[in-house]
């Protein structure tokens, strides 16, 4: 038996996943929770051979929560199963030790073949997605340019930037205008977006 967690904050898409894996006679879903900050100790709990990660969870994002999960269980395979099929995701998903990529638009027989192959050791990546990563290449965002393009996705101004990051209003600027060089944007939101749209963010 191929012994599976899942991780996803959408309750509804959470009981089909799991309704659909419980079908096959050789996997069984041993763990399922709703947040990045659960996977480490369900994990460690029930000993799953992989997991299925959504990427957008609250507390720990899923990348974020796959990269302690190769940690804490080495053993167990890390597939990241999203609504988004944007390069920056698969480029930061593959960073964290993830050994697969699907879209949860995707046929279901590609989803189990996914642990399946998972669970054998082999990789299981869209061959157009990684195409599409490859030539889009790497964030050319810093750390701390991703934090305030995180906050201006949400609305943020200079002002409530600064004072969430605990940084000067100056700093935020400096930072605003790299990020949108980088984009090749006009203003700070449309950065935002174009960084959220290749998955950077």
């Amino acid at each position: 038996m191929i012994r599976v967690l899942l991780a996803d904050d959408q309750a509804l898409v959470r009981g089909a996943l799991v309704s659909m894996l419980r079908l096959e006679s050789d996997i069984e879903v041993v763990a399922e929770v709703g947040s990045g900050d659960e996977v480490g100790p369900a994990a460690l709990r029930t000993r799953p051979d992989v997991a299925l990660m959504d990427v957008q969870m609250p507390g720990k994002d899923g990348l974020t929560a796959a990269a302690e999960l190769g940690e804490l269980l080495p053993s167990c395979k890390v597939v990241v199963c999203t609504t988004f099929g944007r390069p920056g995701y698969l480029t930061r998903a593959m960073a964290a030790g993830a050994v697969g990529f699907v879209v949860k638009d995707a046929p279901p027989e590609h989803l189990v073949d996914a642990v399946r192959r998972a669970a054998a050791g082999l990789r299981v990546i869209d061959p157009g997605l990684a195409s599409e990563a490859r030539h889009s290449g790497t964030s050319p965002l810093t750390g701390r340019e991703r934090q305030v393009l995180a906050q201006a996705l949400d609305g943020g101004t200079i002002t409530d930037i600064a004072q969430v990051l605990h940084l000067s209003e100056g700093t935020v600027r400096n930072h605003v205008s790299s990020a949108m060089a980088k984009t090749t944007a006009r203003t700070r939101a449309e950065a935002a977006r174009i960084a959220e749209g290749y998955g950077w963010l």
